[in-house]
């Protein structure tokens, strides 16, 4: 991981393979094009240079998620180095949270 090396460029579909939203780049590159994915509000490209305080919105089937970039990477780790590459908002982790209670 790394937040402060400033000569290496992060991926959007890259980070979010390695922060384990997508099992593959190839699945991650596909949702970026279809427009379910964006950052600071904004459509993207798979292309796109992703930063640490960026938020992300990610859809993903029925679920919405928010998350602020704290770390990035391009490597795939295990989940628990994962979950340390963003922070999920409070609002997305309650819509989250109440969507799993109506199911």
């Amino acid at each position: 991981m790394s937040t402060d090396d400033t000569t290496e460029k992060f991926r959007i579909d890259k980070w979010l393979c390695a922060a384990r939203f997508f099992k593959t780049r190839a699945l991650a590159a596909d949702a970026v094009e279809c427009g379910q994915v964006h950052i600071n509000g904004v459509r993207v490209k798979p292309a796109k240079t992703v930063l640490a305080g960026d938020m992300l919105t990610i859809n993903i089937g029925q679920k919405q998620c928010e998350v602020e970039v704290l770390a990035l990477s391009n490597r795939r780790g295990p989940a628990s180095d994962a979950q340390k590459l963003y922070r999920e908002t409070d609002a997305s982790r309650q819509r989250r949270e109440a969507m799993a209670a109506q199911l």
